[in-house]
């Protein structure tokens, strides 16, 4: 399956073809950045272009000018056609499968609060447990703790392996704690896999990890890939997952905060709620989230532009993953080579970020030297169609300076 064309999600009939964007454009798109720091961690707050911004800013007066109007003629269409692009973008079956919500950390609970209910009425019991990767979103992780744990259910998490040589690796440590359960008598009600780990930054074999959760017997599968859309393919029905989400902030280009929850059509469907409870409710959860209140919708409007701004690149968003990949191995390769390390893990495996190694001298012992350090460097990295190689290369030379000067972590103040 491929990525939808901005052409056949308008489904116009009508050939569109988009003038391919200049390097001056690109450098444009994003001259609001600080020019004086080297921007490579695109996968922490996402990128936004400039063009995007003028389409958010256009919709903002709109409400303000004429609220009432707005509210009852304006909104919904315009949030359904960004549902609209997403089922397209996702190969999801139905529209109504499609929510768009602040972020995926917003979904995962949306997601849990339902499994909370369910061991308040009885559908589920006291031992019952979910599963979730050691390496999972801090946010998300302990959204798992806070809701199934203070519910009375157990949380398991999967030691994945760091660095990681292959997919099997991933896929035996799952299959070794699914059995270590079975044998516990836990049944597990609840599996959350990353499709993308932040750190370490690492694809997860989605797919056979749902087949095997379905396999054993696992009620229900989350998917988190807020890091995915925009940087790998997402398939929904080949992944087949029960919920997936991501945000459209991260590497689609949206304005914060965005981000979508697909929830596969099911007999459970119905009982799925937004967190916050407004005049939508029991309308169905696309159109509870389509208003939780008065506040700015904009960044969730804007996804006909940005369908039309990847469209200026050659191969679209498909073009644009794929010479992203391929430049991020390239840059981490100069750096592992320039600092004597290695990557975290096989470059089919590394998405448009990588985890690459520091050098053993700057003593970095533990996770809290790694933070300490992590204010001054960032160890991983990715990178967007604003990246130069020069970025990259200020990395590796400040790198080099600190080993040259003899610094290590133990200089960093507590």
């Amino acid at each position: 399956m491929k990525m939808a064309s901005f052409h056949s999600i308008h489904g116009s009939g009508t050939t569109h073809q988009a003038r391919p964007i200049t390097p001056s454009e690109l450098r444009s798109e994003f001259s609001h950045h600080d020019s004086t720091v080297a921007r490579i961690n695109n996968g922490t707050f996402g990128c936004c272009p400039s063009s995007i911004i003028s389409a958010q800013q256009r919709h903002q007066p709109l409400f303000l000018r004429q609220p009432d109007y707005y509210y009852f003629n304006s909104l919904k269409p315009s949030i359904l056609e960004s549902r609209r692009i997403i089922q397209s973008l996702i190969n999801a079956d139905y529209v109504d499968e499609v929510s768009i919500v602040d972020g995926v950390t917003t979904a995962a609970a949306i997601v849990l609060q339902h499994y909370t209910w369910s061991f308040f009425s009885s559908a589920f019991k006291p031992g019952d447990a979910a599963i979730i990767l050691n390496h999972s979103y801090s946010a998300v992780k302990k959204a798992v703790q806070a809701y199934i744990s203070r519910a009375g259910g157990h949380v398991i998490e999967v030691p994945i392996p760091f660095p990681v040589k292959s997919d099997d690796e991933i896929i035996l440590e799952f299959r070794n704690s699914l059995q270590v359960a079975k044998a516990n008598g836990l049944k597990i009600i609840l599996a959350v896999i990353d499709h993308i780990t932040s750190m370490p930054s690492v694809i997860i074999p989605v797919k056979e990890l749902v087949k095997m959760c379905r396999d054993e017997g696992v009620d229900r599968i989350f998917v988190d890939g807020a890091q995915a859309i925009g940087n790998v393919e997402i398939d929904v029905k080949e992944i087949g997952a029960d919920y997936y989400s991501s945000n459209l902030h991260k590497w689609l280009f949206c304005p914060p905060a965005s981000a979508f929850l697909y929830c596969k059509m099911s007999d459970e469907f119905s009982d799925l709620h937004h967190l916050v409870i407004s005049h939508e409710y029991g309308n169905g959860l696309a159109m509870e989230s389509g208003w939780v209140g008065t506040r700015d919708y904009s960044a969730q409007l804007v996804l006909p532009e940005v369908m039309e701004f990847v469209s200026r690149f050659d191969g679209g968003i498909e073009g644009i993953m794929r010479r992203n990949h391929k430049k991020v191995v390239e840059m981490a390769e100069m750096l592992s080579e320039a600092w004597e390390t290695e990557l975290g893990a096989p470059p089919d495996m590394c998405s448009s970020m990588v985890m690459v190694g520091m050098p053993a001298c700057l003593g970095i012992k533990s996770d809290e030297d790694a933070m300490k350090l992590r204010t001054h460097l960032r160890e991983r990295f990715g990178i967007e169609v604003y990246n130069r190689v020069e970025d990259y290369q200020r990395l590796r030379d400040a790198v080099n300076k600190l080993v040259k000067d003899g610094f290590t972590c133990s200089l960093l103040p507590n």
